[in-house]
């Protein structure tokens, strides 16, 4: 049986970041979820979260968080805490961990990567990140479309190169994940 503990992953990822990075606001955060996610699932079929993204002209956005984000669920409010600072012309919103990092939901790989994108962007603000997240030809230029694709969903199977050598056995893998996961679903 597959046990989906995306939400707890989801908490805890955003726990991590912003423990792990400066600055860590609600676009830095996105940011570094979708580059989590993206990054996973172009390695093993899957993400790490279980988010969906859309189009919006600053980037990627997982729609269900940012649906939440001015109202935290419970689950959510109890591990961050978002707090307004005032810098020079405007507020900006900071993700502050209300509770320590909890490993466990994870696996290595997973481990890993928070950890290796946390310290390739620990300093970087979400200027800097929006060139990351907007490269030519990547899963969010694709379905921007200058403009064309607003709101429209980002599937992650354009995160894995037409000429990546592993690119039909990751996606045999993600079609028996979602198999899987579709299958359980329907039984509950």
């Amino acid at each position: 049986m597959l046990i989906s503990r995306n939400r707890q992953k989801l908490i805890q990822s955003a726990v991590y970041f912003s423990s792990n990075t400066e600055g860590c606001g609600k676009v830095k955060l996105f940011k570094l979820l979708y580059l989590l996610d993206f990054t996973h699932f172009r390695a093993t079929g899957r993400s790490v979260t279980g988010l969906e993204y859309v189009a919006w002209k600053l980037g990627p956005v997982p729609v269900e968080l940012a649906q939440e984000w001015d109202q935290l669920e419970p689950d959510m409010a109890e591990a961050i805490s978002i707090v307004p600072e005032q810098v020079i012309d405007h507020v900006r919103e900071r993700v502050v961990p209300r509770v320590q990092f909890d490993d466990s939901l994870f696996t290595r790989r997973e481990l890993e990567l928070m950890n290796q994108i946390a310290l390739q962007h620990a300093r970087d603000l979400s200027k800097p990140m929006v060139n990351v997240t907007h490269e030519e030809r990547g899963p969010w230029a694709a379905i921007w479309d200058n403009g064309r694709g607003f709101n429209e969903r980002i599937p992650y199977t354009l995160g894995i190169p037409e000429t990546d050598a592993h690119r039909d056995a990751v996606l045999e893998a993600a079609r028996e994940y979602e198999s899987i996961s579709a299958a359980q679903r329907a039984r509950h």
